[in-house]
């Protein structure tokens, strides 16, 4: 069951990565959410990220997406 707590997580996981950066690749992402402990639900999202680098907008963009097409935009919500 996915929580606020997992959107709390993996929130916490994006505005480290663009903390001090503009683009990250999707490695450090998938990275990052694994070592923040993410729940299981919100590390699959996250694991359905397509190879490349992201800016902010993009890689909130493709989480969205993915949570859209799984139904999960209530439970999880969505992220900026």
């Amino acid at each position: 069951m996915h929580t606020l707590e997992d959107h709390a997580a993996l929130t916490r996981v994006i505005d480290a990565l663009y903390a001090a950066q503009r683009s990250v690749l999707r490695l450090d992402v998938v990275i990052r959410a694994e070592l923040a402990d993410v729940g299981e639900d919100a590390l699959s999202i996250v694991n359905l990220l397509p190879p490349g680098t992201y800016t902010r907008q993009r890689l909130c963009d493709q989480l969205n997406s993915a949570i859209t097409a799984h139904g999960w935009g209530r439970s999880l919500g969505t992220f900026e």
